[in-house]
């Protein structure tokens, strides 16, 4: 058997509750990297997926392949990590992939776009579609390859100072925006789109600087205040139906690793991956409970909104195509594995939640 495959088949939790590395990583030299992030500290879920990973790399080696984690800020701009892992200032981020849409559109593609693939469709795309391997081939013209870091599931619609009962009430509207995309889907809304790091978003609603913003869901924006400063609390976040966080590895950093450390290297990213989303899935129904016994006014969008944005994210995708080779090719791909995800998820699970949703527990 080779020793690659041993570290897979043992298992992630069987080598942390041995308490000590295999015999083979004992052998190997030691190694320390920096890890940047695009998250403050203060964000425990999608901040804490990189340390959930960093300290199962260090258990999984014996201590002897160490990742110090930085937050967004701390060595560099939190929309500067790719470059920081381009250029080798740092062997890796934590990032999600559309913050980096300006530099080529099929960024996007890597982890979530307007009316694109839920949280468990896109992990099977990733794993087990076309998906993984397609953004590699594109990551590699950045010197740089990924794997999953994390899922939010889909995510709330944001936080608005007035009501949005149709789209005329996007006119003009200034909104933090997670990416360049859905920035230019709203912008044919009306919206004046605004990028902000996760930690500047409650000061700049405060101040009156944006008049509305979406981060995540229920957990990280009752951390982050957002309730004091806007009243109303919108859902679904169309534009991120299942946003996959990566971790972007330096090309050369990963090749220059023993075949056991590249391994450990996957199974602490399949376990940071894991560990994300189930938290947001047990953090946010008690989050969103509390919001809502706190006035929040939690609303959905309207068909009438939906629908025009769907018809204007249709118009985006289709000029992405015409100026990006890349994302031709890699959205065509995602496109025909949703449509098969969406029939089967039509009967079996959507079938049960609808069923579920009704019934008193």
């Amino acid at each position: 058997m080779e020793r690659r495959s041993f570290v897979r088949s043992a298992g992630i939790a069987g080598v942390l509750a041995a308490g000590a590395a295999p015999a083979v990583v004992h052998a190997q030299a030691n190694v320390r990297w920096r890890l940047a992030s695009s998250f403050p500290k203060s964000l425990d879920t999608i901040y804490g997926g990189a340390e959930v990973f960093s300290k199962a790399v260090k258990a999984m080696s014996g201590g002897k392949f160490e990742i110090s984690v930085h937050s967004g800020g701390e060595l560099m701009p939190p929309f500067g990590v790719v470059d920081g892992v381009q250029n080798g200032t740092v062997e890796m981020c934590h990032t999600v992939p559309y913050y980096f849409y300006g530099k080529n559109p099929a960024f996007a593609l890597g982890s979530a776009i307007p009316f694109g693939l839920n949280a468990r469709q896109m992990t099977a795309w990733m794993t087990h579609g076309n998906g993984r391997k397609l953004m590699n081939e594109f990551y590699a013209n950045y010197g740089m390859t990924s794997l999953a870091g994390g899922n939010t599931g889909t995510q709330m619609g944001g936080w608005f100072r007035k009501e949005i009962k149709s789209v005329a009430d996007f006119k003009g509207l200034k909104m933090r925006l997670g990416g360049g995309l859905v920035g230019e889907v709203m912008q044919k809304l009306g919206a004046v789109p605004q990028s902000l790091p996760g930690g500047e978003i409650y000061q700049a609603l405060e101040k009156g600087t944006i008049d509305a913003a979406e981060w995540v869901g229920p957990y990280d924006d009752q951390k982050l205040g957002f309730n004091k400063v806007a009243p109303f609390y919108y859902y679904p976040g169309w534009w991120e139906g299942g946003p996959e966080v990566d971790f972007f590895i330096n090309q050369k950093a990963l090749d220059a690793l023993t075949p056991e450390y590249k391994a450990i290297i996957e199974a602490a990213a399949a376990l940071a991956s894991v560990d994300m989303l189930s938290k947001y899935d047990a953090l946010n129904p008690i989050a969103l409970k509390q919001l809502y016994a706190a006035k929040t006014k939690v609303l959905p969008f309207s068909q009438q909104v939906l629908e025009a944005s769907f018809k204007a994210s249709m118009e985006v995708f289709a000029a992405n195509g015409a100026k990006s080779p890349e994302w031709k090719k890699i959205y065509a791909d995602l496109r025909n594995f949703q449509r098969d995800q969406v029939l089967w998820f039509r009967f079996a699970e959507n079938g049960f939640d609808n069923f579920m949703a009704k019934q008193k527990l």
